[in-house]
C-alpha cells in the first residue's frame, strides 16, 4: 500500500473533526482515523470505503422523544424500530429531528455524527446487534472521516445503554 493510498491511515487523530479529536485525547483513546477523499454519509457508502460488511458501520441517529434529543448507535445494515425506542425511554412521542437540531445537540452535521465527543450530554441507546462484531466503524465528525472501535469500549465511551431498537425482520 503506498503512502498515496487514499485508505491509508490519517496519521493519528489529526484527520478528525477538532471536537472529536479533543474528546479522544480526553479519554486517552488512539485510534485510526481513516479519512476519504469522497464523502461516506451513508452507511453503505461507509463500509464500500472501508472494506467491511454494511453491519460493522456503526450509525449516529438523533431522534427526539418528547422533544428531547437522543442519540441511537444502530448497526449499518438495520433500521431503529422508533416504536421500541418510545417504550424503551417511556417517551409519548419519537420522532427524526431536523438537520438543525442534530447539529445543535451533537455539534455535528448528519453524515458525520460519531457516538460521542458531542456539544451537548444526550441520552444514549446502543443496539445489542453492535456487541456482535469485534471490532466496529463510526463517523470521527466528518463525513470524509470513520474510525475502528471495539462495541463495548465505543458503546462505553458513548455512554450508552444496550438495549434491542432493532426492526425485527420477518
Amino acid at each position: 500500500m503506498s503512502t498515496s493510498d487514499t485508505n491509508a491511515p490519517a496519521g493519528g487523530n489529526a484527520a478528525a473533526h477538532p471536537r472529536f479529536a479533543e474528546a479522544l485525547r480526553e479519554l486517552g483513546l488512539d485510534v485510526e482515523i481513516r479519512r476519504f477523499p469522497e464523502a461516506t454519509r451513508t452507511a453503505a457508502e461507509a463500509a464500500a470505503a472501508v472494506g467491511c460488511a454494511l453491519s460493522e458501520i456503526v450509525k449516529s441517529l438523533v431522534f427526539e422523544a418528547d422533544g428531547v434529543p437522543v442519540l441511537v448507535l444502530m448497526d449499518g445494515s438495520s433500521r431503529v424500530d422508533m416504536e421500541r425506542v418510545r417504550a424503551e425511554l417511556g417517551a409519548e412521542k419519537v420522532r427524526r429531528p431536523g438537520a438543525d437540531v442534530v447539529r445543535e445537540a451533537t455539534g455535528y452535521a448528519i453524515g458525520g455524527v460519531p457516538p460521542f465527543g458531542h456539544r451537548t450530554r444526550t441520552r444514549v441507546l446502543a443496539d445489542r446487534g453492535l456487541l456482535a462484531h469485534e471490532v466496529v466503524w463510526a463517523a470521527a465528525g466528518t463525513p470524509y472521516t470513520v474510525f475502528p472501535l471495539d462495541p463495548g469500549t465505543l458503546i462505553e465511551h458513548a455512554g450508552g445503554t444496550v438495549v434491542d431498537v432493532r426492526e425485527q425482520t420477518a
